[in-house]
């Protein structure tokens, strides 16, 4: 795992046994207030009527915004690499499955 920096300083950080295995999520809902962003991950499971929220992170705006910014970069390293992702509704498939936004929160 590559050691990130803030303000120029580099910082140690730790990855616990359990949570480096990882959760699958297939499905995020992603809702806002005005001082956070709310991720739940979810997994949906064929057959199953119910959902549950396997992990929820919180972030600041800024915070939410830097994530996009990271995930778009690595996302472009990707697709230079192995060539474009499709995404479900490219593939006419489910439009309503994926990770979608959900409405403010009050």
């Amino acid at each position: 795992m590559n050691q990130p920096s803030v303000g120029g300083k580099q910082i140690q950080v730790s990855l616990d046994e359990k949570i480096g295995q990882g959760i699958y999520a297939n499905l995020a809902l992603i809702s806002h207030s005005g001082a956070e962003f709310i991720i739940d991950f979810t997994r949906v499971l064929p057959g199953m009527p119910k959902a549950a929220v396997q992990a929820r992170i919180l972030l600041t705006p800024q915070h939410a915004k830097g994530l996009m910014k990271a995930l778009a970069g690595n996302l472009k390293k990707y697709e230079d690499k192995f060539g474009e992702i499709k995404t479900f509704s490219e593939k006419n498939e489910d439009k309503n499955f994926g990770f979608q936004s959900g409405s403010e929160e009050q």
